[in-house]
């Protein structure tokens, strides 16, 4: 795996996989805040990203509740990739599996509400 070097103004921080392996500079919790910062912005394939055109149209809470009997945190934490301690995390295959099917049903009960409307 290779390791990356960003730069910020505190000093350098190493990544590995998304995690700060070695940190360089004055000011570490400046740096750590900046990293994270710099990983959300560099990092492709978020969920979050996958579903932005649709963020905005949906109540994840409920999403959250109905689907995965888990509070709407998680899933915002699983969507935008960093969990609550600002670790990376991710979906798991069942986990997307298992949105993917929720989101299907939504759009279906949507479909079947408006097709009700005379």
């Amino acid at each position: 795996m290779k390791k990356r070097k960003i730069c910020c103004q505190y000093g350098y921080l190493y990544y590995l996989c998304g995690i700060i392996i070695k940190q360089t500079g004055r000011n570490t919790k400046n740096c750590i805040i900046m990293a994270t910062m710099t990983l959300k912005e560099t990092q492709q394939g978020t969920m979050k990203k996958q579903l932005e055109d649709i963020l905005l149209a949906i109540s994840w809470r409920e999403l959250a509740s109905r689907y995965f009997e888990k509070s709407g945190s998680w899933l915002y934490h699983k969507l935008d990739g960093v969990d609550g301690n600002k670790k990376p995390t991710e979906f798991n295959e069942e986990e997307r599996k298992q949105l993917k099917v929720a989101l299907i049903d939504l759009s279906d009960r949507i479909r079947r509400a408006a097709e009700s409307i005379q």
